[in-house]
């Protein structure tokens, strides 16, 4: 891919069976962004913005849209197009919460970061040292299997997340013991350190590290070390059995198959993607956290943000994978850090720049082809871009 293609920021995540953007056993489908999708130096007027919003909703899609871009002085626009409830016709609420789903993954890895500069975690131990007799399986060792490795998706761990999708639809809790043990029915994808594969199991085991450290839930430790030290206001890991958004929000939609039809999936228990996938957001609280992450001293230390960025090949030329963020570069050629994440009801990509840019962007729907991705990409290129 020569440098003067727009790269593409397609869906993080392992699901074969609804949608076709994504590719077997946690490969990472990227390619490149449309001739349009190129940032013209006006692009990121809001007026543009809005307009890529709007094309983002469908009734047959995504039924509503949010975004948020922060400029390097910290000031945040927010932005929503659609309908935020197809049964009363109300309108998307303007940064109302959602799930963000894989986007938590960049949380988890952030406190695992800070308990590695406070010497309470090492990044190369073994899931042995922290989680004895845990990781048992065929082909899977927690002996073999580094901390590293886990946020880095170089673990060879299985995925799970096929097989729980109707858990979370249907309103089951399952623990993150549940959830692993589901995991482990499955045969180790390659040998620890020997490939690169998208893994939600490599997380759970990550947040069940930090309990284990720490002593105190996850989400304590989100709130204590990112939520209030950055000043998040709509952002948190939900209790158990909570099924509902506390505050303002979107209704999120989902469908059963590609050629099926939209439903209502608001009310979900996404406590099986738990470390890997639970949290619920807003567009400006994400473009914050995102924003704060880039900078050296604001959430991690230098030695500790230099790991996060250290990156390993995906598999596609121009795309590395640190921990817990991906770097590629944009239209204009800028260095960009980001995650996305799709839970049903939701799909959300968030992204910085290197001088603290921010972007976010969401849909009310977990996507299912590249026509329902494609505006949110063209989005986030043209707001960090502009």
């Amino acid at each position: 891919m020569n440098s003067h293609t727009p790269l593409r920021f397609h869906v993080l995540r392992r699901r074969t069976t609804h949608t076709a953007v994504a590719v077997a056993i946690g490969a990472l489908a990227l390619g490149a962004l449309a001739p349009s999708a190129v940032a013209a130096p006006s692009a990121a007027r809001p007026d543009a913005i809005q307009q890529r919003l709007n094309a983002m909703v469908s009734p047959d899609h995504a039924p509503g849209a949010l975004a948020a871009v922060r400029d390097q002085a910290g000031h945040t626009r927010t932005y929503a197009a659609g309908v935020g409830d197809l049964a009363t016709g109300t309108k998307v609420p303007r940064n109302g919460e959602v799930r963000i789903g894989s986007v938590t993954k960049t949380f988890t890895s952030v406190v695992v970061l800070q308990l590695v500069g406070e010497g309470k975690i090492h990044l190369d131990a073994p899931v042995e040292t922290y989680l004895p007799g845990l990781l048992r399986g065929q082909g899977i060792d927690g002996h073999h299997i580094t901390v590293r490795q886990l946020l880095q998706h170089t673990s060879g761990l299985p995925d799970y997340e096929d097989d729980v999708t109707d858990d979370i639809i249907q309103r089951r809790y399952l623990s993150p013991r549940d959830t692993l043990d589901i995991a482990l029915r499955h045969n180790a994808v390659f040998a620890p350190g020997t490939s690169w594969g998208y893994s939600n199991t490599n997380y759970v085991v990550a947040g069940m590290i930090v309990e284990k450290v720490t002593g105190q839930p996850l989400a304590k430790e989100f709130d204590k070390r990112i939520i209030k030290r950055i000043g998040l206001r709509h952002t948190y890991l939900p209790a158990r059995a909570e099924t509902t958004l506390r505050g303002p929000h979107p209704h999120g939609y989902h469908k059963d198959s590609p050629d099926g039809s939209l439903r209502d999936v608001t009310e979900i228990d996404p406590s099986s993607a738990g470390a890997a996938g639970a949290m619920v957001s807003t567009s400006s609280d994400l473009t914050r956290f995102f924003s704060e992450l880039v900078k050296e001293g604001h959430l991690l230390s230098g030695p500790e943000l230099k790991q996060m960025r250290t990156t390993v090949f995906t598999g596609m030329p121009g795309y590395g994978y640190g921990l817990g963020i991906m770097r590629t570069q944009l239209s204009c050629h800028k260095t960009v850090w980001w995650h996305n994440g799709s839970i049903p009801g939701y799909g959300t990509w968030s992204a910085a720049t290197d001088d603290g840019r921010a972007a976010s962007v969401i849909m009310t729907a977990d996507p299912t082809s590249q026509a329902d991705i494609q505006p949110a990409e063209d989005a986030i290129d043209a707001a960090l871009c502009g």
